[in-house]
């Protein structure tokens, strides 16, 4: 080239050099695009990329400073030399780094040509037989894309900027393209068969989790449930379905008239068209509600719903409803019953007749559509009120079926659910007119009285004054018969307090005849002799229940008996009762019945034996012939001991007075009823002071049963044991030394002459002091020591037994007998670990507890009451 050439050279070089260098930087702006928003990994192909890019900012660094140096390039055909060389290189770096991208890569210019494109673009065209050039334009490659087969299918996502094609070979194409400054647009191939199939496994693994999800769901239905098609083939089905049908192990699809031969619940019918509702009933007695639901794609859903148990419950309720009506029919009045709604759900026979309606009409019908708008009207505020919850009685007047008014007496009565919501109401409807008729004849007849009262008036009035003297008399009469009651409550009060305080005077002599009669049985004589002992005996018996009972109603009229309430067996008191009394009967040839119980109660034991003891005593005594039963009966607040006998039994308008003092029954009065009519008064007065009711039932001829309700507890105390006296227990008497010590002679020389009778060595004193004189109290050989708590000079029989037993190595065996009653002596003795009896004393239970307590077995020695 010339020196003259070389201007024109250096321009038309320039202008070529400007244009590589803005398609360079096209080509790098896109490159730099397309990596910024891939998320490929970087690797080595792309650093070479970076690179390319590298050396595409220091071209443009060039170009900005070759459009600054102009003048300089021209001078300078070295230095254009190598940017050329530079800039070819840059354009070789751009290559590489399309080629090194592993996925397929074109470039499109402004006028929608290729421009550049990598080698795995032009192989994805060479399966189809298409050889890509440069200059094709994107509509060619579209068209030869579709018309080659190498796309099967087209999804556009423009939204992304993106399309899917899948390719005929089963491969997913994902084509990503992106503008790019100048026009042109830049397109990535990239293979997603992987993510596709990916993708597909997911959807089919979710699809198969959801048809697991419904065969759970159908299994956990408690109907039946059958899928057909279209065809008439059973797709699906439940575990009841089989169940109902009694079948297991199908395969699916199956025919649905195969179903049928094989189960009597399927009717190959139902494949033809959608089922209604309706009822199959089975050879076993089953019957099975069948319905048809149809499915959008046809076909329908069958569903198999037991309904035996409905069906029998509806029978019941219609036999129910029956027996009911039947009822109600035969009451004189009307009867009905009607829903929320105001609709009627039944009706008597009575209100049919009443209004002329026919029983059909009236269940399922309104209010409204059988009677008139005035009727209703009427009744609507009262219907409001009974829907409210409330409820109501009136009168109202209306017209029966022959047109005649009558006055009717309407009560409307809420029907609650079991959340207290009104469902309903009954309507009760009694025709009260004859009842106002004669409401106002009295009326009318009252007003006639009042002329007649205004005349009878005024002599009243004259009348009233005679009366106010007399009765200014009557009250003078009275303040004076008040002074002489309480003068008689008085001296009533000092005879109770003097009766109970003579109560151990009055036992002594009595307890000495018994231990005296006692000896006497012992002895051999002869049968006239032994009967009259016997009848003496008797005769004591008579007077110590006798005086027994006063100074028990004594004592409960001073108000000197405290109850003393604790859990304990009820068996304890009653096991005892029973062998007592079963003995008392058979010697009136009655038979005797005892059903035992192992209930705790709570209550105080002596007063309550008292009390059973006097019930029983009255059987045997009012009872000529029959037996007697003594039992429990548990009931929900507590548990009754009931007394029965088959007795002459109890008028209705007596059994109020016989708790009375001093009542008995006339024709129950015989040869042995030697009482004095106190035993139910003491019952009386003790289940009052307990707290703890005594009911009657009688009826004359037949008998009476008495009941004590006692409460329950829930165990006993801690410690506690009770164990029943049990005659024949332990050593004989036979050769025992026994001490006696009571300030009563004649008690001394009783129980002398009883105790020896039995064999015993017996040393008796009447104190401590002549005991001492008689014996050696310090080591002196005896067996047990019997006292009388009431001794002389203010001494009791404890402190000397306690004096006794301290002298002594070992200390004896300790019977007190006492006739004080009271529940702190007793507890005062056991406190001592001594024994206890109450005056007067039975030589029978004496001998029993001597035994046991020279035999060292536990005791219960709880006395009867005072």
């Amino acid at each position: 080239m010339s020196s003259l050439d070389a201007p024109v050279v250096t321009s038309e070089r320039e202008r070529e050099l400007e244009r590589q260098v803005a398609k360079l930087q096209r080509i790098n702006a896109a490159l730099i695009e397309r990596v910024e928003s891939s998320n490929l990994p970087r690797t080595a192909p792309y650093a070479a990329f970076e690179h390319a890019a590298l050396l595409a900012e220091q071209v443009r660094e060039r170009t900005r400073a070759l459009n600054q140096t102009l003048h300089e390039l021209r001078a300078s055909n070295r230095l254009l030399g190598e940017a050329r060389k530079r800039a070819e290189q840059a354009n070789q770096y751009l290559v590489d780094a399309i080629e090194s991208i592993t996925d397929a890569f074109v470039l499109f210019g402004a006028d929608q040509r290729i421009q550049h494109f990598n080698s795995r673009f032009a192989e994805f065209w060479r399966p189809a037989g298409i050889e890509v050039q440069a200059g094709m334009t994107l509509e060619e490659l579209r068209l030869l894309a579709l018309t080659s087969g190498l796309v099967i299918n087209e999804q556009l996502k423009q939204r992304e900027g993106r399309t899917i094609y899948q390719l005929h070979d089963g491969r997913w194409v994902q084509v990503n393209q992106r503008p790019i400054r100048g026009g042109g647009r830049v397109f990535l191939y990239v293979d997603i068969t992987e993510l596709k199939r990916h993708e597909h496994a997911e959807r089919e693994h979710a699809l198969a989790q959801k048809s697991r999800l419904l065969q759970a769901t159908l299994d956990s239905l408690s109907q039946g449930v059958a899928v057909i098609t279209h065809g008439g083939l059973l797709e699906m089905h439940n575990q009841r379905f089989s169940q109902l049908a009694g079948l297991d192990g199908l395969t699916l699809p199956v025919p649905l008239p195969e179903v049928g031969a094989a189960s009597e619940l399927v009717d190959p019918a139902d494949a033809q068209a959608v089922l209604p509702a309706c009822e199959r009933r089975l050879s076993d007695g089953r019957v099975v509600e069948v319905r048809g639901h149809p499915m959008p794609g046809g076909g329908q859903v069958l569903t198999y719903t037991d309904i035996t148990e409905r069906i029998r419950q509806a029978e019941a309720l219609a036999e129910r409803e029956r027996w009911i009506r039947t009822i109600t029919d035969h009451v004189p009045a009307m009867i009905a019953y009607l829903d929320r709604e105001l609709r009627y759900v039944f009706t008597n026979r009575v209100y049919e007749e009443w209004y002329g309606w026919p029983h059909d009409l009236l269940l399922g019908s309104s209010l409204g559509d059988l009677h008139s708008a005035e009727h209703c009207a009427r009744l609507m505020p009262y219907l409001q009120r009974v829907l409210a919850g409330e409820r109501i009685s009136f009168e109202l007047p209306e017209l029966n079926v022959g047109g005649e008014q009558r006055v009717l007496l309407r009560a409307y009565v809420p029907h609650r659910d079991s959340d207290g919501s009104v469902i309903g109401f009954f309507v009760l409807i009694r025709d009260i007119t004859e009842q106002r008729r004669t409401s106002e004849a009295l009326h009318q007849a009252y007003q006639n009285l009042e002329q007649r009262v205004r005349e009878r008036t005024a002599e009243l009035t004259r009348v009233n004054a005679q009366l106010r003297e007399e009765i200014e008399e009557r009250l003078t009469a009275e303040c004076q018969l008040r002074d002489a009651k309480t003068e008689a409550e008085a001296a009533n009060l000092s005879k109770t307090k003097f009766l109970a305080a003579v109560s151990h005077d009055l036992l002594q002599p009595l307890n000495a005849a018994r231990l005296f009669v006692g000896a006497l049985v012992e002895q051999e004589m002869s049968a006239a002799n032994l009967e009259l002992i016997q009848q003496v005996g008797h005769s004591l018996k008579d007077v110590e229940t006798l005086l027994g009972t006063l100074v028990d109603i004594s004592k409960l009229d001073a108000g000197v008996v405290t109850p003393e309430v604790t859990p304990f067996a009820i068996r304890e008191l009653l096991d005892g009762l029973a062998r007592e009394y079963r003995q008392v009967a058979a010697s009136e040839g009655l038979g005797f019945h005892y059903v035992p119980s192992s209930a705790i109660v709570s209550s105080d034991i002596s007063l309550l034996s008292r009390v059973i003891r006097n019930l029983l005593s009255n059987a045997v005594r009012y009872t000529s012939s029959g037996h007697l039963l003594l039992g429990c009966r548990r009931r929900r607040e507590g548990l009754e001991i009931q007394v029965l006998d088959t007795g002459c039994g109890i008028a209705e308008e007596e059994q109020e007075l016989i708790f009375q003092e001093f009542r008995r029954l006339p024709s129950a009065v015989s040869a042995r009823d030697r009482g004095l009519g106190l035993g139910l008064s003491i019952v009386d007065k003790i289940s009052r002071m307990l707290q703890q009711p005594v009911r009657i039932r009688s009826r004359v001829g037949h008998g009476t049963l008495f009941g004590v309700l006692l409460p329950y507890a829930q165990r006993l105390p801690a410690g506690q044991t009770r164990q029943a006296v049990v005659s024949g227990v332990g050593r004989e008497l036979a050769g025992r030394c026994l001490w006696v010590v009571d300030n009563d002679p004649a008690i001394c020389l009783a129980m002398r002459h009883l105790l020896e009778r039995w064999g015993c060595k017996v040393i008796v004193a009447e104190s401590e002091t002549r005991l001492a004189k008689r014996v050696c109290l310090i080591d002196g050989a005896a067996d047990a020591l019997i006292v009388d708590y009431h001794l002389d000079h203010e001494c009791n029989g404890l402190d000397l037994a306690e004096r006794i037993n301290g002298m002594r190595k070992s200390p004896l065996p300790v019977l007190v007998i006492t006739a004080d009653h009271s529940r702190e002596l007793r507890q005062q003795v056991r406190a001592l670990g001594f024994q206890i009896l109450n005056k007067p004393v039975k030589p029978l239970r004496l001998r029993t507890t001597l035994q046991q307590l020279m035999a060292e077995t536990p005791l219960d020695t709880t006395s009867e009451f005072l």
